[in-house]
Protein backbone atom coordinates (compact mmCIF):
# COMPACT_ATOMS: atom_id res chain seq x y z
CA UNK A 1 0.00 0.00 0.00
CA UNK A 2 1.36 3.44 -0.92
CA UNK A 3 -0.71 5.69 1.29
CA UNK A 4 0.48 7.89 4.11
CA UNK A 5 -1.50 7.99 7.34
CA UNK A 6 -3.29 11.34 7.53
CA UNK A 7 -4.18 11.15 11.22
CA UNK A 8 -1.50 13.52 12.48
CA UNK A 9 -1.20 15.98 15.36
CA UNK A 10 -0.45 18.82 12.90
CA UNK A 11 -2.40 19.93 9.82
CA UNK A 12 -0.15 18.27 7.23
CA UNK A 13 -1.65 19.09 3.85
CA UNK A 14 -2.78 16.64 1.21
CA UNK A 15 -0.47 18.53 -1.14
CA UNK A 16 2.61 17.55 0.89
CA UNK A 17 1.45 13.96 1.38
CA UNK A 18 0.78 13.58 -2.36
CA UNK A 19 4.18 15.09 -3.17
CA UNK A 20 5.88 12.52 -0.91
CA UNK A 21 3.97 9.55 -2.35
CA UNK A 22 6.33 8.95 -5.33
CA UNK A 23 9.19 8.39 -2.86
CA UNK A 24 7.37 5.45 -1.27
CA UNK A 25 5.77 3.99 -4.39
CA UNK A 26 7.02 0.48 -5.04
CA UNK A 27 9.40 0.85 -2.10
CA UNK A 28 10.66 -2.56 -1.00
CA UNK A 29 12.05 -1.17 2.26
CA UNK A 30 10.10 -0.33 5.39
CA UNK A 31 11.58 3.13 5.87
CA UNK A 32 12.78 6.00 3.74
CA UNK A 33 14.58 9.23 4.58
CA UNK A 34 14.27 12.07 2.07
CA UNK A 35 16.84 14.88 2.16
CA UNK A 36 16.23 18.21 0.47
CA UNK A 37 19.41 20.24 -0.01
CA UNK A 38 20.10 23.63 -1.54
CA UNK A 39 23.61 23.14 -2.99
CA UNK A 40 24.32 26.86 -2.54
CA UNK A 41 23.31 27.07 1.13
CA UNK A 42 26.16 28.23 3.33
CA UNK A 43 26.61 30.25 6.53
CA UNK A 44 28.18 33.10 4.59
CA UNK A 45 25.70 33.36 1.70
CA UNK A 46 22.54 32.00 3.27
CA UNK A 47 20.11 30.14 1.08
CA UNK A 48 17.40 27.60 1.70
CA UNK A 49 17.62 25.47 4.83
CA UNK A 50 18.19 21.73 4.40
CA UNK A 51 15.14 19.63 5.27
CA UNK A 52 14.90 15.94 6.14
CA UNK A 53 11.68 13.92 6.12
CA UNK A 54 11.39 10.35 7.38
CA UNK A 55 8.60 7.90 6.64
CA UNK A 56 8.24 4.39 8.03
CA UNK A 57 5.90 1.62 6.97
CA UNK A 58 3.76 0.14 9.73
CA UNK A 59 1.49 -2.72 8.76
CA UNK A 60 0.10 -1.63 5.38
CA UNK A 61 0.39 2.13 5.78
CA UNK A 62 3.23 4.64 5.79
CA UNK A 63 3.67 6.92 8.81
CA UNK A 64 5.25 10.36 8.75
CA UNK A 65 7.87 10.12 11.52
CA UNK A 66 9.48 13.55 11.46
CA UNK A 67 10.23 16.65 9.45
CA UNK A 68 13.44 18.44 10.42
CA UNK A 69 14.62 21.83 9.17
CA UNK A 70 18.33 22.55 9.69
CA UNK A 71 20.31 25.78 9.81
CA UNK A 72 23.85 26.92 10.46
CA UNK A 73 24.70 28.44 13.82
CA UNK A 74 28.02 29.76 15.01
CA UNK A 75 30.38 32.62 14.52
CA UNK A 76 33.50 33.41 12.43
CA UNK A 77 34.15 30.04 10.85
CA UNK A 78 32.90 27.95 13.76
CA UNK A 79 29.69 26.98 11.96
CA UNK A 80 27.64 23.94 12.78
CA UNK A 81 24.55 22.60 11.04
CA UNK A 82 21.88 22.06 13.72
CA UNK A 83 18.16 21.38 13.97
CA UNK A 84 16.28 24.65 13.79
CA UNK A 85 12.82 23.07 13.71
CA UNK A 86 11.81 19.49 14.34
CA UNK A 87 8.24 18.28 13.95
CA UNK A 88 8.55 14.82 15.54
CA UNK A 89 5.29 13.00 14.94
CA UNK A 90 6.62 9.73 16.38
CA UNK A 91 7.46 11.24 19.77
CA UNK A 92 4.76 13.92 19.77
CA UNK A 93 7.14 16.84 20.24
CA UNK A 94 8.03 20.07 18.47
CA UNK A 95 11.55 21.32 18.94
CA UNK A 96 12.97 24.68 17.97
CA UNK A 97 16.24 26.35 18.84
CA UNK A 98 14.47 27.91 21.79
CA UNK A 99 13.19 24.67 23.31
CA UNK A 100 11.05 21.55 23.34
CA UNK A 101 7.24 21.61 23.36
CA UNK A 102 4.36 19.23 22.74
CA UNK A 103 3.79 18.94 18.99
CA UNK A 104 0.35 20.59 19.21
CA UNK A 105 2.13 23.84 20.14
CA UNK A 106 3.15 24.11 16.46
CA UNK A 107 -0.39 23.79 15.09
CA UNK A 108 -0.50 27.42 13.89
CA UNK A 109 3.15 27.65 12.88
CA UNK A 110 3.42 24.38 10.92
CA UNK A 111 1.15 25.34 7.95
CA UNK A 112 3.23 28.46 7.32
CA UNK A 113 6.45 26.45 7.38
CA UNK A 114 4.96 23.78 5.10
CA UNK A 115 3.66 26.31 2.57
CA UNK A 116 7.11 27.89 2.32
CA UNK A 117 8.83 24.51 2.01
CA UNK A 118 6.50 23.37 -0.78
CA UNK A 119 7.06 26.63 -2.63
CA UNK A 120 10.86 26.27 -2.41
CA UNK A 121 10.73 22.60 -3.43
CA UNK A 122 8.06 22.48 -6.11
CA UNK A 123 7.79 25.98 -7.50
CA UNK A 124 11.32 27.36 -7.17
CA UNK A 125 13.06 23.94 -7.45
CA UNK A 126 15.93 24.99 -5.20
CA UNK A 127 16.51 21.56 -3.68
CA UNK A 128 18.49 18.56 -4.75
CA UNK A 129 16.57 15.56 -3.41
CA UNK A 130 18.27 12.43 -2.11
CA UNK A 131 16.21 9.41 -1.07
CA UNK A 132 17.75 6.88 1.30
CA UNK A 133 15.76 3.68 1.84
CA UNK A 134 16.42 1.78 5.09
Amino acid sequence: MNTINQELALPVSDRLLLALTPFISNQAHNAVTINFRDPDYSPQRGGFHPVEIRLEKHAEQWQLCYITDFCYVGYQGQWELVKELDFDFSCGVFQSISGLLVIEAAVEFYPIWEQNFLCYWQELAVFNVIVSPD
